[in-house]
């Protein structure tokens, strides 16, 4: 697509703009060779018309920079052809390659005013010798005239020194708009000088440009003047990209600019440029302590030091393995390093991460800044450990939890420790496909208004809810917790973001995290919109309405800034969407309150947390949040380009798309639950996919792509199997007829392409056998796609507990106690087995007594309990388990049968109550 077409921006486009502009590059180096190779003057014309093009965008880009775009275009002007070929393919090339960081000949132009120790990079001038420094680029805004941007630019190299340890150069742009798109387009950009009195107006007449501004100016910036601008560009910033770094330059009252609460966000503001050395060490500075991972640098540092190791870890240092004349493989495998960064001690400077103080603790507050928390807490082994620590330390005997039934299975057993009373709320089914959505947002306050009915609102301590779910699916955030608050405006939100820890770093799903949302409301109870919104409210259903009233279910609720208390957690991990090691997981606060539960926090952390955790898992988070903090951006929108053009392919390719498809946003989400009827995150217009992000109750997270395979005759299982052994393809997650794919940081073009050819090997391979095998293999076929697409068993919704784990059987209420029946089972007197085929089950499920399981029963897939301690189990969940073909059930014995408490167990063993003050 060219640059100055005034058409619709495809979504691909908008979430890569680095691929989009190396896709324009590749578009002029094949219209530049066949120019050369023909030497048409409407070749030439082509040339010349992407050039316009590509000019406009390499505004926001320090390479090639106005010096090389210049020699391209005089090459083309002058009718060099060859040349114009030559130079072409080299930037191209070098953008493609990023060669340009550290290979000083990529700088080098035909013509030059600048001598190079002036124009190239500090590590690119013959002095850096082979110490690489990482290279970024910082973003200038300024009022000042484009002929004197050359000596702006110059006058900054000048201030270089060898011993800086990274490498920059400037992109200049001279209003609001320019450094808007320049922030959105450029990835490398990872600090902001803006001179204050910059104009409002981009200089570009480009639409498509245009377009991209629609999403990220807010309202009214264009009517602003004067001293109002600068905060409203600092805001937008800090909103669209909240890693960078920001500076100011002013010639008035910086005093007063400095303490300006709209600036808090500022790292420093100077007058004018009165200290420009003070500007590039303060760059520079900001830069290094994004850089800094203090755990792993000292824990290199560690490795290097001479130590006696007189502790029980004798891997430590690698003598027992290094020595060894049977297990010296193992140290060749895994490199010197490994062993000598191991050690069981806490001093030395390793610090402990029970109780740390040192480099650790520096390394969690790093990690709070990056996730927009207030806490962080690195966690060794797993986000199941992350759940148990924050359910524990937050939950108390008798409490009653909001849970999505679907959750991790980490959470049922959180609350079966905690002693908490779960109600299982049920998410939107997707049964063609076996799987289950979210829980919409009416069904969650519905249970909160029955609770509140039932005189049991003071008891709900939280609501827990899985974002994203595995299958991608995407909670308006926001909109869950104000709503909720306005009911309970103490609840507590732990938001298991197990999968989707890197959209902090993605601009449009930011504000669909814990943490980003939490700062949304936090800065909205600050301001005034809460409070007019209130009283309206309070007008049409009262300042403390009827729970039973139904106007409360259908219009959008409003907390009491007065009332309501930000209690907010998040897990996520690490390890499943950023560069951490496994296991590696992070929990996240967002807690007005936490002062009064820390002890308990820390208590439940030493309750759960290894003593001898892992060094190299905690070494990878403090990396992997450097790494997010400084690249993640542009990781994150590339991963979603991945994503979004395996989605195109799949389903417009004629010969893949016969056998396979990726579900969309239309057949995964219900058209009452998509407020704007987006249906499709590829053939849109990405103004509305911005809008729905916003408003809608549910979204799709790009990166996870529900594969059909059983149109190709293949169950999830099968094709997880195939892809893996034939194809050497490996995927999570498996439904009965359909596989998850997902894209992430480490994915590149060619995985994709891989994915697409086995995909057409495969579709092939299915032609051929169709057309050999004749009408009995046709017939036999279809009918294998319809058992897999058709015959799908229902899947069962939680029935109840058996009266006898519930303080009040006649309650409307469905809260129930697991942690009794949990334990009861314990005792095999207790308990029964029954096959699942018997009669004995029929009969029981007709005449009693009732079937009740005595433990978890977890299929996989779905991958949820379809039993929990205690639940009364019915005919639907029975005809499920009978239907089941998938092989890894957890808590299920074929051989013994279904684990259930016996009738008599349930009469003797009176269940614990809860007496309320």
């Amino acid at each position: 697509m060219s640059l100055d077409q005034d058409t619709t921006l495809p979504l691909d486009h908008l979430v890569s703009t680095m691929e989009a502009r190396l896709d324009a590059w590749r578009v002029l180096n094949a219209a530049c060779r066949a120019w050369a190779a023909t030497g048409d003057e409407t070749a030439k014309q082509a040339v010349e018309h992407q050039l316009r093009c590509l000019r406009s965008l390499e505004e926001f880009y320090a390479f090639p920079g106005r010096q090389l775009m210049g020699n391209l275009a005089e090459l083309a002007a002058e009718g060099e052809a060859a040349g114009a070929a030559r130079l072409s393919a080299r930037l191209s090339t070098a953008l493609l390659s990023k060669s340009y960081h550290s290979n000083p000949g990529e700088w080098d132009g035909d013509e030059s005013s600048l001598d190079n120790a002036d124009r190239l990079p500090p590590a690119l001038d013959g002095n850096g010798g082979d110490v690489h420094r990482p290279y970024f680029e910082v973003l200038v805004v300024t009022p000042t005239p484009q002929a004197k941007w050359a000596e702006v630019s110059r006058e900054m190299r000048r201030l270089r020194r060898r011993q800086d340890p990274f490498v920059y150069e400037l992109v200049i742009v001279g209003s609001f708009e320019d450094a808007a798109l320049g922030a959105v387009l450029n990835p490398a950009i990872q600090a902001v000088v803006a001179y204050d009195g910059f104009p409002f107006a981009s200089q570009h007449d480009v639409p498509l440009l245009h377009r991209f501004l629609q999403a990220h100016v807010p309202p009214g910036a264009a009517d602003l003047t004067g001293e109002a601008m600068t905060p409203a560009l600092v805001r937008m910033l800090k909103n669209l990209r909240p890693e960078l770094d920001l500076y100011l330059l002013s010639d008035r009252k910086v005093e007063e600019m400095a303490a300006n609460p709209e600036l808090a966000c500022v790292r420093r503001v100077f007058y004018e440029v009165e200290e420009p050395l003070e500007i590039h060490l303060s760059i520079l500075k900001g830069i290094n302590e994004r850089y800094e991972a203090p755990y792993f640098d000292n824990l290199k540092k560690y490795s290097q030091r001479p130590m006696g190791t007189f502790h029980a870890l004798p891997v430590a240092r690698g003598k027992s393995i290094f020595k060894s004349n049977w297990i010296r493989d193992m140290g060749e495998f895994y490199g010197l390093n490994l062993f000598l960064a191991e050690s069981s001690a806490t001093t030395g400077g390793l610090d402990s991460l029970l109780e740390p103080t040192g480099h650790i603790k520096t390394a969690q507050e790093k990690a709070a800044r990056a996730f927009g928390a207030d806490r962080a807490f690195f966690v060794t082994n797993g986000t199941s450990t992350s759940n148990k620590i924050v359910e524990q330390a937050l939950l108390r005997p008798g409490d009653i939890v909001l849970v999505d039934r679907n959750c991790h299975k980490s959470h049922h057993y959180g609350m079966v420790l905690a002693g908490a009373r779960p109600v299982y709320l049920e998410a939107y089914p997707m049964m063609e496909y076996s799987m289950y959505g979210g829980v919409p947002l009416r069904t969650i306050k519905k249970a909160l208004l029955d609770l509140k009915a039932e005189g049991k609102l003071d008891r709900v301590r939280m609501l827990l809810l899985t974002n994203c779910t595995f299958d991608g699916h995407v909670y308006n955030v926001r909109r869950v917790m104000e709503e909720c608050l306005a009911i309970k405006p103490d609840l507590i939100f732990l938001w298991d973001e197990a999968w989707f820890g890197f959209a902090r770093f993605s601009p449009f799903f930011r504000q669909r995290t814990a943490m980003g949302a939490a700062a949304l409301i936090k800065r909205a109870i600050a301001g005034s919109d809460y409070r007019s919104a209130l009283e309206a409210q309070r007008r049409e259903v009262g300042a403390d309405p009827d729970p039973a009233d139904v106007r409360l279910l259908d219009r959008r609720l409003v907390p009491d800034p007065d009332k309501v208390r930000v209690r907010v957690y998040q897990t996520n991990s690490t390890h499943k969407s950023m560069s951490a090691l496994r296991q590696g997981s992070m929990i996240l606060a967002c807690d007005q309150d936490f002062h009064h539960i820390e002890e308990a926090f820390h208590e439940a952390i030493f309750t759960h947390t290894s003593t001898s955790p892992n060094l190299q898992i905690i070494a990878s988070l403090d990396v992997a949040r450097r790494q997010m903090e400084l690249e993640g951006y542009e990781m994150v929108m590339k991963a979603t380009q991945l994503a979004l053009i395996i989605r195109r392919e799949v389903n417009r390719h004629p010969l893949v798309s016969k056998y396979f498809r990726v579900l969309d946003l239309g057949e995964m989400v219900p058209a009452d639950l998509r407020q704007t009827g987006l249906e499709s995150l590829t053939s849109t217009d990405w103004t509305k996919a911005i809008e729905s992000v916003w408003n809608d109750e549910f979204v799709l997270d790009p990166t996870r792509l529900t594969l059909v395979c059983g149109s190709a005759g293949f169950d999830g299982t099968a094709f997880k199997g195939l892809l893996a052994e034939k194809y050497d393809i490996q995927i999570n997650k498996t439904s009965r007829n359909s596989i998850l794919l997902q894209t992430n940081i480490n994915n590149t073009r060619s995985d994709v392409a891989h994915l697409m050819k086995v995909l057409v090997d495969i579709a092939t391979g299915i032609e051929e056998r169709l057309a050999a095998g004749g009408e009995e293999a046709v017939a036999a076929f279809q009918g294998r796609v319809a058992a897999l697409m058709k015959d799908v068993p229902d899947m069962p919704n939680f029935s109840r507990f058996h009266d006898h784990f519930r303080e009040d059987p006649h309650s409307t209420t469905s809260e129930g106690d697991m942690r009794s029946a949990f334990y009861l089972a314990y005792d095999e007197a207790s308990c029964e087995h029954v096959k699942l085929n018997s009669r004995e089950i029929d009969r029981r499920l007709k005449n009693g007594p009732e079937l009740v399981s005595a433990n978890f029963v977890i299929p996989y897939p779905p991958g949820f309990p379809i039993m929990v301690p205690g639940q009364v189990i019915t005919a639907e969940t029975i005809e499920f388990m009978r239907k089941l073909d998938v092989k890894e059930i957890h808590g299920y014995q074929a051989s013994l049968g279904l684990k259930l408490l016996n009738p008599k167990a349930l009469v003797a063993q009176p269940v614990m109550r809860i007496e309320v003050a």
